[in-house]
């Protein structure tokens, strides 16, 4: 029976702050989040005393296997100087932090804390692509893994599913390649901060320097085209569907609504929320749909009471260029089939009617995976607030924004749904 849920009292964001996404040798966990949490304390308009923080609940996926060290909760209250205050760590693969923050949601909500923090981390580049792509398929059920399943191959599988169904080409996720990269341009968090048209003029201009024949192509899709610059990691998902291995950290303030003045004017409420699993590739009914996310999405949407037309933006999980016109159908945004298409139209341009991903997306600002939740909701807190500054969408109506954050090959989904009143 669908049920309409309400949190006890209203919860609203009054500081965000992230780390620079990216590959660091010189640089571990507690640094990236530790730069977060500056910048969240300096976001806080009316000025913040950490010690009034009750808790913080922090999502994390891999940093047990890839830098060989658990308990992180303990670990970054340490950091931050705030023992003896409690710390919960959630894992929920790639939605980790989008878990997190449900949890500090909740706990504020029901008057247990007036004031949590929420974030996550992820270090990923001290080891080789090999063994982060072992580690991340830990997230895959047991049948994907033994089958040699990676994430690349199982979302290649989902585009082939895709194209047949819908007639949709790689030459419709080469749209959202390059929108990601123009998005990104303008992100000074963002890993990847180069347009397609910068990375294939510098190739060509490599060429030419060297004194080698220089490359031929005279558009971004020639570029995307050729095997030798966007090889192919599993079909039809290139070198330049995937996001990349990426470390950073992002967090997030929580108060309860009555005490959000004293921080700041402008605060964002928590409108809405919702979480669901799903089921494995091997069993799934579809593999151009997440179940999880339609689920999740109805679920936000009725606790907002409003649809999926009210939402003017949104940040998806585009760990790969297929899911990011996946979500979007998922969430209600476009028809099934039809993602592809309002990509090529310009719909989800940060000038369009329903821009997506105006970070640059997992694609383009890096995913870090237990940052990436919170991190996307850092984006819609900048834009619903007017303060993107360059990338910034042009309606100064903005008001209703949403996030959306897989984890697995689908077996989690968390949808968060921001409001500026």
């Amino acid at each position: 029976m669908s049920k309409t849920r309400r949190l006890g009292r209203g919860v609203s964001l009054v500081g965000a702050g992230m780390s620079r996404f990216g590959m660091f040798d010189d640089r571990d966990s507690k640094d990236l989040f530790l730069e977060a949490f500056e910048e969240m304390r300096e976001s806080v308009d009316k000025g913040l005393d950490p010690n009034d923080i009750d808790a913080l609940y922090i999502g994390n996926f891999t940093n047990d296997l890839f830098v060989q060290q658990s308990h992180w909760g303990a670990i970054l209250t340490d950091a931050l100087g705030l023992i003896p205050k409690p710390a919960t760590r959630t894992e929920g693969a790639c939605a980790s932090s989008a878990l997190a923050f449900r949890e500090g949601v909740f706990a504020v909500a029901s008057g247990y804390y007036d004031m949590v923090l929420v974030g996550g981390f992820e270090e990923m580049s001290k080891r080789s692509t090999e063994e982060v792509a072992e580690g991340l398929a830990l997230a895959a059920s047991p049948y994907e893994r033994s089958a040699g399943f990676t994430f690349p191959g199982v979302f290649g599988a989902m585009a082939t599913a895709y194209f047949d169904r819908y007639g949709a080409t790689r030459e419709h996720l080469m749209n959202v390649t390059i929108k990601s990269h123009n998005n990104a341009r303008s992100n000074p968090k963002a890993q990847h901060q180069r347009t397609i048209q910068q990375i294939m003029e510098s190739r060509i201009e490599r060429a030419t320097q060297k004194g080698d024949p220089a490359p031929t192509w005279e558009t971004e899709k020639e570029f995307l085209a050729d095997p030798r610059a966007n090889p192919a990691i599993a079909w039809p998902m290139h070198l330049f569907d995937c996001s990349p291995i990426s470390d950073g950290a992002s967090c997030v303030l929580l108060v309860a609504d009555e005490l959000a003045a004293s921080f700041t004017d402008v605060p964002i409420h928590v409108r809405g929320l919702g979480q669901a699993s799903g089921r494995a590739l091997h069993a799934a009914d579809d593999l151009t749909s997440f179940e999880a996310t339609r689920a999740a999405a109805r679920e936000a949407y009725q606790m907002a009471g409003v649809t999926p037309a009210d939402i003017q933006l949104a940040e998806v999980h585009d760990c790969f260029t297929i899911a990011e016109i996946m979500h979007m159908e998922d969430l209600g945004f476009f028809e099934a089939g039809t993602g592809y298409k309002a990509v090529e139209e310009g719909l989800t341009k940060i000038d369009g009617s329903k821009p997506i991903n105006s970070s640059g997306g997992l694609k383009c600002k890096g995913h870090p995976v237990g940052a990436t939740g919170t991190a996307q909701m850092i984006e819609i807190w900048h834009q619903l607030r007017q303060t993107a500054q360059e990338r910034q969408i042009p309606n100064q109506d903005l008001h209703l924004g949403m996030t959306q954050s897989i984890g697995g090959t689908g077996g989690t989904c968390a949808v968060t749904i921001l409001e500026r009143r």
